[in-house]
């Protein structure tokens, strides 16, 4: 009778599983949700607001905070929780659009500085960091100065052209890794334009990269506008935003009226922590998706 021998197979214990992460673990969704009320309330805010934003009510002028008047009235009368949103709406239209203007230069600016030959890449690149050197509220001050009299447009594109340069830097890097990838290449060698290649073949590449400092641009331009009407170098009074607001803060701190700081500083710092707190995930993101590759 032949021995017979058993093989005897040792199962391996499978590794523990990692819990699977939910959908909003991580993300910021307090932020997300407080700025998505600020921003819709500042869109809708003629659907709510009690007042006439602009009507000046001397007879009722620095008013506390009451019934009539929930965020109390400023030194000429105006209702300060319809000039809340109704300036956000300013303050918010200036963020964005100044935004825009940034990285649209900036986009166009690095992706020319990345597909330039060396030298004319040096050049543009120690014209960024010139612009770089200076710092950027006195350079803000300086073209609002040539332009004269500051209004909405005029605040935006001045806050939009003098805040680029940090962006063009990282495109301009993103740009000379990709540009002699086959499918930029082949573009280029069967006619295609810069825009073109700009648009289908660049930007989907480091769009990702340059996110977190666009959404970071927002609060950067939201504080710009504010410092600027704080100093009484920014929008007039009649042209009421979050910094005009403020402008009003020395008037009030010599006479008490303490709701024409708190009220206006409140929203705009909350507005600023939120802009911050989802530019952060993003950059968590861009970073986590560099890792993994």
């Amino acid at each position: 009778m032949d021995n017979q021998f058993v093989q005897v197979g040792i199962r391996p214990i499978p590794a523990p599983q990692a819990k699977k992460q939910k959908w909003y673990q991580g993300k910021p969704l307090v932020s997300m949700a407080v700025l998505g009320v600020i921003v819709i309330s500042c869109l809708l805010c003629d659907l709510f607001i009690p007042k006439d934003p602009t009507y000046m009510d001397l007879y009722h002028a620095n008013l506390a905070p009451c019934a009539e008047f929930w965020f109390g009235t400023d030194t000429m009368g105006r209702d300060i929780f319809s000039m809340i949103f109704y300036g956000g709406r300013i303050s918010l239209f200036i963020g964005f659009f100044a935004t825009v203007i940034s990285t649209a230069i900036a986009v166009v600016f690095g992706a020319v500085s990345g597909l330039m030959p060396k030298w004319l890449d040096d050049v543009l690149m120690r014209l960024s960091e010139i612009i770089l050197s200076i710092p950027n509220l006195l350079l803000i001050i300086f073209v609002q100065a040539i332009l004269g009299k500051a209004n909405v447009l005029s605040i935006s594109l001045v806050i939009g052209i003098t805040g680029w340069a940090t962006i063009a830097k990282v495109v301009r890097t993103e740009v000379r890794q990709i540009r002699s990838a086959e499918y930029v290449v082949a573009s280029r060698c069967m006619g295609a334009g810069f825009f073109h290649i700009l648009w289908k073949h660049l930007t989907p590449n480091f769009v990702s990269s340059i996110m977190f400092m666009v959404v970071m641009n927002i609060r950067g331009a939201i504080g710009a506008e504010s410092t600027l009407s704080f100093m009484g170098i920014g929008l007039p009074l009649e042209i009421i935003s979050w910094g005009s607001m403020l402008s009003l803060s020395e008037k009030a701190l010599l006479s008490g009226s303490w709701w024409l700081i708190l009220i206006p500083g409140v929203f705009l710092v909350v507005t600023l922590l939120c802009v911050t707190n989802i530019g952060n995930y993003l950059r968590k993101c861009g970073n986590r998706k560099v890792s993994n590759l």
